[in-house]
Formats: structure tokens, C-alpha cells, sequence
């Protein structure tokens, strides 16, 4: 593989300061708008050429091409979890080996990595990148693109974070999210409480029923993480919502669990049962990094593999078919939560790890 110059970690980090700093909450237009303007600047400084701002409902997608037959996508998300003013309580700093800073490692710093990674290529004919703005609330408006690209492409290379010491991400679980609405009849507590139909005992059973859902044995977690009901002490509560986080290894337990919730049957007389959601994204079979998770032990003999519980755009790749390794982008932890770090010193090996396998595509 020839290089034209070497990654390097000072200029990867401005880079990444100047994504951190540039806040990028999913749903937040404005802020999408202005992080989506310097990823493509990024993107245009290392590598030349036009990154095109593709407008969506949920902010504006980013997508540069190298030109020639595409043959590899690079691809991630400039969106993250944290509200605007995350940075003033938490700035993007450089210390004891870690850069810290909100999105650094979900999912800036791999993108940062990638577009230095490339820089160091003489060829990055067919190479594609794809950064979008809703990966972190369902990729409702991306998947479409993302599928159409990564169809043309024929392999996808995923920047989410590596996984626990550095492992790539071969497999995925499917996951999603379902709120189960229950109606039922307001009364006064005191007065006549038999009168009402209680939404709230209703949802007790209703959890219980759901929970009993899991299979761990085989990758199934089926698990409710938010409730609510009631609006008075003394008033029956004639409505309640469980929300349900949902994660699955197969198709088939895709299959069984949506069917489960669709026919989710009341127990008290008078309540009635309406669901919402499914199993959104996917599992990403062990079967779909095969391929490349093989190119990229080559280039790193130690390098690890494990398949993970979350979920990520790679899902739906893999899902196409399409080849898709995970958890290329940077060492670190702390994904969606305040101590969120990105190892430096992995910084340069990430970089080359992304040029060594668009090479290794190129010339399959």
C-alpha cells in the first residue's frame, strides 16, 4: 500500500476540536446544519474534491466521492445524544491520553480518523463517504440513502467506536422500541373506584407479560424502561405507557417479538391495548464482517472481533447482503455518557487500519 504521507495525531486532533465544538444534537436543525458544513469542510481539506450537504427532515446528511466505480463506504454519523450547552459543562479537552468532550467517541473521532486515514492513500478511486444526521434516533430519513449507496459500494466500512479493548464490531443485535398505550376508565378513587378501570394495574400485568418475553439464552432482551400513569391521588388513572427496549440475535426472534406485541391481550374487563413500534434495525449476523474482518487481521494479527448488543447503520447493510464490518472507528468508551473518552495514542493505527482495508478492497 503506498502512502503519501503519514496520519497525523496533532492535526487529527484539531480536527476533531473543531467537531466537538461545533455542537450536533439529533433533531436540532440549526446546530445539524452547522456540524454538517464543517464535516464536509473537513472532508474537503484532507481530500479535496466536493462533500455534498444531501437536505433530509432530520438535517443534512454529508456525502463526498472519490470518483471512478464505487467499491467501499465509509460510513457514520455527525449527529449525537447530548442537548446544546453539554459543551460549555463538558469541553473538548487533551489529557492523560484521552480526548474528552462531547461525541468524541460516539461518533467524531472515527470520522476524524477515517478522513486522515484516506488522506494518507495516492488512490482512493470508488471510495465513498457517507456521514448522516439521524443515526442516533432511527436513521428514518438516512436509510434509504444509506442502503442505495451502500448497494453500489458493495462493502461498508462502519465508524462507530471499537468495541471493549479495541475489537471490531462483527455482529450486531437487532433492536427497537416499543410503547404499549393502555386506556382505561377514570373514576374517583375514594367515591367509586370500582367504577373506573385502573390503566395503571393494567400495565402492571402488561410488564410482567412483556418481560416474560426475554430469551437470553439465545440473545432475546426484551426489557421495559419507562413507565407512566396517573394524574391525581385520588383519581383512577385511566391511562398508562410502558416503554420497551427490545434487542434480538435473529430474524426469527425478530418475527416472534413483534408478533407478541402485536397481540398483547388486556386482563381487566374495559382496558384496551394499543401498540406502537418494532424491531427498527435489524441484526447484523457474524456472517456479514466475515470477509473483512479477515482483510483486517492481516493488516493487524492481534486484532479482536465481538459481536455486541447495540445497533448501528451497519445493520442495516448487513442486512442487504452487503459486507459490513463494525467498530472501526476510535478506541475509547464512555459512548452517550459524561466520562465519553477517545484514546490517543490508538489514533494513528485506526487511520491507517481504514486506509489499509479501502486498500485491500480496491485490489480484491
Amino acid at each position: 500500500m503506498r502512502r503519501t504521507a503519514d496520519a497525523s495525531v496533532e492535526a487529527m486532533l484539531d480536527d476533531l476540536r473543531t467537531l466537538v465544538e461545533i455542537e450536533s444534537p439529533s433533531r436540532d436543525l440549526n446546530a445539524l446544519t452547522a456540524s454538517a458544513e464543517a464535516v464536509a469542510a473537513v472532508i474537503e481539506s484532507r481530500l479535496g474534491g466536493q462533500a455534498v450537504l444531501i437536505e433530509s427532515a432530520a438535517g443534512p446528511h454529508v456525502h463526498w466521492s472519490a470518483g471512478g466505480d464505487p467499491k467501499v463506504l465509509i460510513l457514520g454519523h455527525h449527529d449525537t445524544v447530548f442537548p446544546l450547552g453539554t459543551l460549555e459543562r463538558r469541553p473538548f479537552r487533551v489529557e492523560d491520553g484521552h480526548a474528552t468532550g462531547p461525541g468524541v467517541f460516539d461518533m467524531l473521532g472515527g470520522l476524524v480518523q477515517a478522513v486522515h486515514g484516506l488522506a494518507t492513500l495516492d488512490d482512493r478511486s470508488g471510495v465513498e463517504i457517507l456521514m448522516t444526521a439521524d443515526e442516533e434516533v432511527g436513521s428514518r430519513s438516512s436509510r434509504a440513502l444509506l442502503e442505495e449507496r451502500a448497494l453500489a459500494c458493495g462493502a461498508v466500512l462502519v465508524l462507530e467506536g471499537a468495541a471493549d479493548g479495541g475489537a471490531l464490531k462483527t455482529g450486531r443485535k437487532g433492536c427497537g422500541t416499543f410503547q404499549v398505550t393502555i386506556t382505561g376508565r377514570a373514576s374517583h378513587a375514594g367515591l367509586e373506584p370500582e367504577a373506573g378501570v385502573n390503566a395503571l394495574i393494567e400495565a402492571s400485568h402488561q410488564v410482567l407479560d412483556i418481560a416474560a418475553l426475554s430469551r437470553p439464552d439465545i440473545g432475546t432482551t426484551v426489557t421495559p424502561t419507562v413507565a407512566s400513569a396517573g394524574t391525581l391521588d385520588n383519581v383512577v388513572p385511566a391511562e398508562a405507557t410502558v416503554i420497551v427496549d427490545v434487542r434480538v440475535e435473529s430474524a426469527t426472534e425478530k418475527e416472534r417479538i413483534e408478533s407478541a406485541f402485536a397481540a398483547l391481550a388486556p386482563h381487566l374487563e374495559g382496558a384496551r391495548i394499543t401498540v406502537q413500534g418494532a424491531v427498527g434495525r435489524p441484526p447484523m449476523p457474524e456472517s456479514a464482517s466475515t470477509k473483512l474482518f479477515a482483510l483486517a487481521q492481516r493488516l493487524l494479527p492481534d486484532l479482536e472481533g465481538k459481536a455486541v448488543g447495540g445497533g448501528s447503520d451497519g445493520n442495516f447493510t448487513a442486512a442487504l447482503g452487503v459486507p459490513t464490518l463494525d467498530g472501526l472507528g476510535a478506541v475509547g468508551g464512555g459512548a452517550h455518557a459524561d466520562h465519553e473518552y477517545l484514546v490517543i495514542d490508538a489514533m494513528v493505527e485506526r487511520a491507517h487500519l481504514v486506509a489499509g482495508l479501502v486498500n485491500a478492497i480496491q485490489n480484491a
